[in-house]
């Protein structure tokens, strides 16, 4: 059975707590970090879920709380880029040529919680969302490992949602994937961490996502069209990372972001002139779309499986322009 985990503060305490139905039941569990609590190992806390949702009344209305991110901010944030077939399409790659994953990284500093403000800088206008499935990884390694559905479990913990926050006309002027996509606020994680077993490893190819923008859906696919998914995912990114129980890997995200690829002709004109007229000329181009965000817009993210069984609970943020003071 999937346990819904989240880590929440109450009467000025920070806990971890089981959640189900509404109602998180706090957790007596001696762990402050991600890391800790995966560490402690699925049957170990599964128990502890258990006798906490036993005794109703320690139960507390989630309204109640306040829900932070279930991943703290000594984790590794680790990215694919371009692994949806459609966004792949978009972007001018044919995913059955496909032969290597796009890696990336955000700073740990752009962690923050699943409901509150995203801070977009002052010299920021092209502010863009990514709703992603995040992994959460189980064990610590030291070399790579060859990841196999069959043993899939013993590297991942469970999953919870990421919006991949990024500033475009700092990432791509700029050239800067870390910087564009890592100023604080940039992502947001949770509410919810699920922890799967052995037997539920498969749902992470059968996650719905969803992503709106004042209630108007933006992105919507099934991490089944993943082009890597996570077992060969993790196994490639092992030849160059350690990976440590509460890292994280975000696993790219679906068609329509705000960004628009320009086109080929575009790009060979592009080419020909001075690099400031090039990148004026994108910057006004991208200027022109509507579905950038901007200051007051209400971004909410939810993933879940078809059956129900999985449901990672709901992001919701609001943009807010970083204080002028």
């Amino acid at each position: 059975m999937s346990l819904s985990i989240v880590r929440f503060r109450y009467n000025q305490s920070v806990q971890w707590g089981a959640y189900k139905q509404n109602a998180v039941y706090p957790l007596d569990i001696p762990c402050s970090t991600t890391a800790a609590l995966v560490s402690l190992g699925y049957p170990t806390i599964a128990s502890a879920s258990s006798s906490a949702i036993a005794n109703t009344s320690i139960a507390i209305a989630a309204d109640e709380v306040e829900l932070l991110s279930p991943i703290t901010q000594d984790a590794k944030v680790l990215c694919q880029g371009a692994n949806y077939r459609q966004h792949m399409i978009d972007s001018g790659m044919n995913p059955d040529e496909k032969s290597f994953n796009m890696f990336f990284t955000k700073s740990s500093a752009s962690i923050t919680d699943p409901q509150g403000n995203i801070i977009r800088p002052k010299h920021v206008e092209l502010l863009d969302y990514e709703i992603e499935m995040t992994l959460v990884m189980a064990k610590q390694t030291d070399n790579s490992v060859t990841v196999t559905n069959g043993n899939l479990h013993e590297y991942v913990a469970g999953v919870c949602i990421a919006n991949d926050i990024s500033a475009r006309d700092v990432q791509i002027p700029q050239m800067q994937f870390h910087k564009g996509k890592s100023y604080r606020t940039f992502c947001p994680l949770g509410p919810v961490l699920c922890l799967l077993n052995k037997d539920e490893m498969h749902y992470l190819n059968n996650l719905q996502l969803t992503l709106s923008v004042n209630g108007e859906v933006r992105q919507t696919d099934n991490t089944s069209n993943m082009v890597y998914k996570p077992a060969e995912t993790i196994s490639e990114y092992s030849q160059i990372v350690d990976f440590n129980p509460g890292d994280v890997i975000l696993t790219g995200t679906p068609v329509n972001c705000a960004l628009a690829i320009p086109s080929p002709l575009f790009v060979r004109i592009a080419s020909l002139l001075p690099e400031k007229k090039k990148w004026a000329l994108f910057l006004k181009s991208q200027k022109k779309r509507a579905q950038y965000l901007n200051d007051g817009d209400i971004v909410e993210s939810i993933i879940r499986s078809p059956d129900g069984v999985i449901d990672l609970g709901r992001q919701h943020h609001k943009i807010v322009a970083e204080s002028r003071s």
